[in-house]
């Protein structure tokens, strides 16, 4: 999906919110345990209920590939069945060298035909440049996280007063443009959402930790906006394990429906669609 088609989505739907799709076979209603495939039935039951609500859909690889081949066969028929105007994230958090980072987006670019995929960039460029050359795929490269242990290098600073963070964000900028790479930038640190925007003024975010995470939608777009919207903003436990009975799906379209509503409003705020 081009980046145009993405702020198409946003402007129709009056929405910028990305379900995540972390399916866990533990904690979905246990009457699913008796379908062929209970992960895949637990996420089409989702998609059914979410779709008109979200433009993106996020599933963690982690939940499927443990499974094994029955784990990636249910996330094929998952991305098959997601409908095609619909943003699709692998958050696989890959980056390896040479060939290697071939065929990780070979696999999720061309196998699993998904839009974007998360990619580390640790290893530096070599290690994302095989995901920037697919026309009209992303790399959502990771740049501030929200997790506990995020401090231990992202906001380390050096001996010119630069996070290591920002390093990051200033060297990959020239790797790819607005029209192929969004960073991560976590929900929990919205203060930090205004410094990474600053270094990248035009790239979108994918924005985890608003909902179970404790995150504020409204201090990610104070701090996060820009002229296209520019935020794709994920919730995952607080919409997909809302209820653990048989009306899940429904109480997961009912907490979908509150942050697609607020967006809505911010949306309007900001001008960028009509009341």
């Amino acid at each position: 999906m081009t980046k145009e088609g993405l702020i198409e989505q946003i402007k129709l739907k009056q929405s910028f919110l990305c379900v995540g799709l972390d399916t866990d076979l533990t904690k979905i209603p246990s009457f699913l345990l008796d379908f062929e495939d209970p992960i895949f039935e637990f996420n089409k039951r989702i998609i059914d209920s979410t779709k008109d609500l979200c433009v993106a859909y996020k599933p963690n690889i982690a939940f499927y590939e443990c499974l094994g081949s029955k784990g990636w066969d249910s996330l094929k028929k998952t991305i098959d069945y997601i409908p095609e105007n619909i943003f699709t994230i692998a958050d696989a958090k890959r980056g390896d060298i040479g060939n290697t980072s071939d065929y990780y987006a070979k696999t999720f670019f061309e196998y699993l035909n998904f839009d974007a995929v998360t990619v580390a960039p640790y290893m530096g460029i070599d290690s994302v440049k095989p995901f920037l050359k697919y026309e009209n795929k992303w790399v959502i490269l990771l740049a501030l996280t929200s997790n506990e242990g995020a401090s231990d290098f992202q906001t380390l600073k050096d001996e010119e007063g630069k996070f290591f963070y920002e390093r990051v964000l200033e060297k990959s900028s020239k790797w790819g443009t607005p029209e192929n790479l969004m960073y991560v930038v976590g929900a929990t640190r919205a203060e930090a959402i205004g410094s990474v925007r600053k270094t990248v003024p035009n790239n979108f975010f994918l924005v985890p930790g608003v909902g179970a995470q404790g995150g504020s939608l409204d201090d990610v777009v104070d701090y996060g906006w820009n002229n296209d919207c520019g935020l794709l903003v994920n919730s995952s436990r607080g919409i997909i394990y809302a209820s653990n009975n048989h009306d899940f799906a429904q109480a997961a379209r009912v907490n979908a429906l509150e942050i697609k509503n607020s967006m809505s409003v911010l949306l309007q705020a900001k001008g960028f669609v009509k009341e």
